[in-house]
Parts: C-alpha cells; structure tokens; sequence
C-alpha cells in the first residue's frame, strides 16, 4: 500500500510514525529502498499504531504560529518564519521574527486559517501550528494544542508575555489582547539551534526531519543580518579568520543557487575551495576555485587532509541527496569538520543568509553592537 501511494503521489514522501516525540524515526523517502527500509524503521518504532504517508513537498517556506486564544476566539498570535526550507524539523530550524520574506497575502492566509481552526477546536490556551507555502499556497502541516518551544522567543520579541495571557485563560480569568504592531517594532530576533555533534561519535551533521539539536539560542539586532550573525556566534560557530572556505555545493540547483554568494564571498577576500564539480561550475563561470579531492578519489590534495591540518576556516556542504547512504564524501566531510573544530554550515538557505550577513557586517562593522533586551524593547514604549 505505501510503494502503491508513494507511486500515485510521486517521490518524495513523508514517512511519519504515530505517537513519537522530536520526529523519531520520521523521515523523506526520495525511491523505492528509501520506503522500504524507512516503513520498517518506522513501524519497528511504533509497531502497534500506523504510519502515516504523505507526499513531501520540496522548496516550501514553513511558517511557525504561536497563538493564545480564548474559547475559540484568537487572543495573541506571533508568525515567525523558517530560514530553511520545509523538510528541517521545528526545532532544529533557524526562526526569524517579526518574517522578513513573507507575503502579506501569504500572513493574511495563514491568519485565517488560525482563526477557524481555533474556533472549530473551541480553543482556550496555548496553541502552535506550522504551516508550509508555496506559491503563495498555504498548508497545515500540524496544530499542536499546548506551547510550543518557541513561546518564549515570541514572548520576548515582542515584550507579550503569552504564557501568562495562556494561563489566566485556562483558570477562567479573563484577558484582553496585547497591542502588538509591527509598525512599532525596530529589531529583529533569529533563534538558532545548537547541536551535539562533537559529542555524537559517527552522527551526520545534516538538518532532516527528525529532530537533532539539544539546545537553542536567541539573539536581537537591528536586522535579520546583524541577529543572525549574534545567533550564530552564540552558539559556538566561528567566523573564518583566515578567509578559507570550502564549498561543496551539492547538486546543480544548489552551485546555480549559490554562485552569487561565492562572488560575494571572493569580493569579500575569501580563499575559495571546492570539490571537483563544485570547483569546475565555480571557476567556469568567473569565481577562482581551487580544488581538493573527495576522500573516495584517493588523489591529492585532499579535502580530509586540509580540515585536519587547520588549513580550512568553514565548510559549506550541501548533501547531494538525502537519502539512506552514510558513509558517503559528504558525510565524511562534514564529520570531519566537526571532529576537528571547523565551523559547517549544511543547508542551502542558512549558507545564503550568512554571506548575506558577511556583506552587512563588512560594509556596516560600527552598527554590529551588543545591547541589552531593555534598549530593545524600549522603542516599544516610546
């Protein structure tokens, strides 16, 4: 039944266990023996409830709803947006608030649909949905009616407590809606995931749909850039000192995708590497790359070697695919940038962000301060 559906809908799918927490075992299925072998994953986890299938739908923007309501009736709601694509579980992604990159139709959409699942429920407290779109298409991916982790990001942002509007509705008291206008708001928040990698002998650094940070941070500034680059710091991640960067662009989309990134990137002063496709594409159209080889070609130099030797600041690696396959070049990159301390970055979007905030910090380094929360929440009050 699931190989029948997966060829009607067409790959990639969704596999998703009942009852589990984080997204466990939850994962995409891009053929055939990706299916076969994540349903048996799947219903080894969670043997006595079904598994459900559902076609994935790539290059989506997913959308975070953080809402209070109050016998069906929306309170106080905050719309984040994800920096990675759909297919990143919630919690692993990078969350961006007040949404920098949504259409106002799209927010309307998105309003809408709360306001009638709220009052079908007959809600009062705390909720959470997520949402995915595509050209301008909104979609439910799931409510969930509790908090969600990112109740307290919204809450500082933007100075509502939620938790508490939440809880006086759940005894019975009776609340009014806090003012929140945009118009008002100067900064920017980002919240970022940490992980455990280096304490993860043999784990996969990659962002999928199962759940694998044990940690977040959330930082504030004046734009999506500055907040970013916070976040990113605050969780351990270093900027490339010594300028030497390597990019493993993954499949084509991905190096066409990038490539204007890589100009800023040697615009900036960056010492550019790159694996033989991504090196070929760079160079073939105007971006100095000088290649190192995969561990599997067994040539020299070798990509391994330079991360070992602390030749390399950062690496940018894209999975080519992501598939069942472990032991692939791409693996071992990324592991070994992380058993050696390289600062890796593994998802297209958040590689684009980054060059971005670069750029910024470069042309603007006076405006790239530390304040405190009061300083920011003050020009609410003004």
């Amino acid at each position: 039944a699931a190989i029948k559906f997966a060829g009607d809908v067409g790959y990639p799918v969704l596999i998703r266990p009942s009852y589990v927490l984080s997204g466990a075992a939850m994962n995409v299925a891009y053929d055939r023996k990706d299916l076969s072998e994540y349903i048996e994953m799947a219903t080894s986890l969670s043997s006595e409830h079904p598994v459900v299938l559902s076609k994935f739908i790539v290059n989506a923007k997913e959308i975070e709803m953080d809402a209070v309501a109050m016998n069906g009736t929306l309170i106080n709601y905050a719309i984040s947006e994800h920096v990675e694509n759909a297919g990143v579980h919630s919690g692993d992604a990078t969350l961006i608030l007040p949404p920098q990159k949504l259409y106002v139709e799209t927010i309307k959409r998105v309003k809408r649909i709360t306001k009638r699942i709220a009052k079908t429920l007959k809600i009062s407290g705390p909720f959470n949905i997520q949402f995915l779109s595509k050209d301008n298409d909104v979609k439910v991916i799931e409510c969930n009616m509790r908090a969600s982790r990112s109740f307290p990001f919204v809450s500082k942002t933007y100075n509502v407590n939620f938790i508490d509007l939440a809880t006086r509705i759940m005894i019975g008291k009776a609340v009014r809606p806090k003012l929140i206008d945009l118009a008002d708001i100067d900064h920017v928040c980002i919240k970022a995931p940490m992980f455990s990698f280096t304490r993860l002998q043999g784990a996969d650094p990659i962002l999928r749909v199962e759940m694998a940070s044990t940690g977040e941070v959330a930082c504030f500034g004046m734009n999506k850039w500055e907040a970013f680059l916070k976040a990113m710091l605050s969780t351990g991640f270093k900027l490339p000192k010594n300028k030497n960067v390597v990019v493993s662009a993954g499949p084509l989309s991905s190096k066409i995708d990038f490539l204007d990134e890589a100009r800023q990137l040697q615009n900036l002063g960056y010492h550019l590497y790159g694996t033989q496709g991504t090196a070929k594409f760079f160079n073939s159209n105007g971006v100095e790359t000088k290649l190192l080889y995969k561990p599997s070609e067994k040539k020299e130099p070798q990509m391994v070697d330079y991360l070992k030797e602390g030749k390399i600041d950062m690496v940018i690696n894209i999975p080519e695919a992501m598939g069942l396959e472990e032991l692939t070049d791409g693996y071992r990159i990324r592991r070994t940038a992380v058993d050696f301390g390289v600062s890796l970055i593994s998802n297209l979007k958040c590689a684009k962000l980054l060059v971005a905030a670069l750029v910024w910090l470069k042309k603007n380094p006076e405006e790239f301060e530390v304040k405190c929360w009061q300083d920011y929440m003050a020009a609410l009050v003004e």
